[in-house]
């Protein structure tokens, strides 16, 4: 038979005290040194943190930090905008890209219906579609454009590029329309507006 519980109060009514034996104390003993070791450091880290400024105070509200000026790459800039030297270096790596690697894998045969010219470097609006070009090219072939970025350049930037320059009226419509035939010619663009002539001479009258 199970003893009573209530046997189990003193003359005060409390428990009797409970008595372990020497092992389960010093482990206990340890146990609970450890606990106060624990809190006593995370006390101190609060602590710390507490110091520390708040996110309002920070640039970027804890945001890892943007790279500086000088760790950002340089940003590419249209061809045309260079000057000088800095022109000629970029039209020397264009026509690297072309000669090399677009025209002998995109470039149709040359016709009426496409033509081509051998001086395509002294016409500047095909210069800037294929600078263009080619920039897209770096950009949609980086791993970080994804699987598909190979194929959106090609449908997007390719096919409208080679359309726009070897169009039978386009810019390089006076040149080579014959594989065996080279020709070069500028085509003259449409002149100044009236406007702007009319301001032009306002101006020279008033300097006069």
């Amino acid at each position: 038979m199970e003893p009573d519980p209530l046997e189990e109060f003193g003359a005060a009514g409390e428990f009797d005290p409970v008595r372990l034996p020497e092992g389960d104390l010093d482990s206990i003993q340890a146990t609970v040194r450890k606990l106060l070791d624990r809190s006593a450091e995370q006390a101190r880290q609060l602590d710390h943190l507490a110091a520390a400024p708040g996110p309002a105070s920070l640039p970027g509200f804890g945001l890892p930090p943007m790279p500086s000026a000088a760790m950002m790459p340089p940003e590419p800039r249209p061809i045309l905008e260079l000057d000088g030297e800095e022109y000629e270096s970029e039209l020397d790596l264009l026509t690297d890209w072309v000669e090399d690697f677009l025209m002998p894998t995109y470039g149709s045969e040359v016709t009426t219906a496409s033509p081509w010219c051998d001086q395509w470097q002294e016409h500047l609006d095909v210069v800037a579609w294929l600078h263009a070009l080619w920039m897209a090219y770096l950009q949609h072939k980086d791993p970080e454009a994804g699987p598909a970025g190979p194929f959106v350049w090609h449908r997007d930037f390719l096919t409208h590029c080679m359309a726009a320059i070897r169009a039978a009226g386009g810019p390089l419509s006076a040149c080579q329309t014959d594989p065996e035939r080279p020709s070069h010619r500028l085509l003259r663009g449409p002149g100044r507006s009236v406007r702007a002539v009319a301001r032009d001479a306002e101006t020279a009258q008033a300097e006069e």
